[in-house]
């Protein structure tokens, strides 16, 4: 199998101190940290901080004006041994106008997709494809308020719970609350800090709370979430 974009559709994003780490894990600067959560350099470092979603990674790249359902590791999601990769190859091709409509040529559109719980439970009150990146032919990012205006309405984004200044690990899980805001049934998993600076992404890091089990609904049956379709 050749993978499409010839590389994975999205890396690993670097964990904040004290946050949950799996052995290939691996943890930002302590300049970074004090960045992202504490003190910006100068004014013009924005950080934006997102409610984590626990689902499987997944994007869609349009590559010679074709477009391409991709696993994380950059296969085809067709290729996938699981079913939910299947789904959102099924999804990709039903909604093909909407991303379409959000893409370039060599561009591609990355999220979380959620029909099936992998840590946590949810009754998602909209659909299960959430968007948290547009990535260029060149393998930058676009930056987030560009990255926000393409998308408009067109896809659901992670909920964005500040913009602007550095912010606490212990602010950000207190204004997600215990289920944070996409139908989390259980502890909501986390955040992701994005520190951009003069229009570039200069950094993404997360928080995983440490008692966070990975993939906990993925060993037997299936157990699905629920969601509003579009």
């Amino acid at each position: 199998m050749k993978k499409p974009i010839g590389r994975k559709s999205y890396g690993s994003i670097a964990h904040l101190p004290n946050s949950r780490m799996g052995p290939s894990d691996h943890s930002i600067s302590n300049g970074q940290a004090l960045i992202a959560t504490e003190k910006n350099r100068d004014r013009h470092d924005v950080v934006i901080v997102q409610e984590k979603l626990d689902g499987s990674n997944v994007g869609v790249a349009m590559l010679d004006d074709k477009i391409f359902a991709l696993i994380r590791a950059g296969y085809e999601a067709r290729t996938s041994p699981y079913q939910q990769h299947h789904e959102f190859d099924s999804f990709v091709k039903k909604n093909e106008d909407r991303f379409r409509s959000v893409l370039k040529n060599g561009y591609r559109i990355c999220g979380e997709w959620m029909t099936d719980a992998h840590g946590t439970i949810y009754s998602l009150p909209h659909e299960p494809f959430v968007a948290f990146d547009i990535i260029c032919g060149n393998n930058k990012r676009v930056p987030y308020f560009n990255f926000k205006e393409i998308i408009g309405d067109t896809f659901v984004m992670p909920h964005e719970i500040s913009i602007g200044q550095p912010l606490s690990i212990t602010d950000a899980l207190n204004e997600l609350g215990q289920f944070g805001k996409h139908g989390a049934l259980e502890q909501v998993e986390g955040a992701v800090w994005r520190v951009e600076r003069k229009g570039i992404v200069d950094f993404l890091c997360k928080y995983v709370r440490p008692d966070k089990v990975d993939g906990k609904y993925l060993f037997g049956e299936r157990v699905l979430n629920t969601w509003v379709d579009r």
